[in-house]
């Protein structure tokens, strides 16, 4: 067996971990906007609960 065989054998494996990470990572990173655009939203309903009755 060859060495450069078996480094090209282990390169598909590799890449293969590093694509799952990057969509984990990017299932992540939607996690944590999906998580800020609804505190963004309960803070607009407040704001416009407190302009509509004249509260400051």
């Amino acid at each position: 067996m060859n060495i450069e065989s078996s480094t090209f054998s282990l390169l598909p494996i590799l890449m293969l971990i590093i694509y799952g990470l990057f969509i984990l990572l990017g299932l992540y990173s939607l996690y944590l906007f999906i998580k800020l655009a609804t505190r963004g939203i309960t803070a607009l309903d407040i704001y416009i609960d407190e302009k509509k009755n004249k509260r400051l």
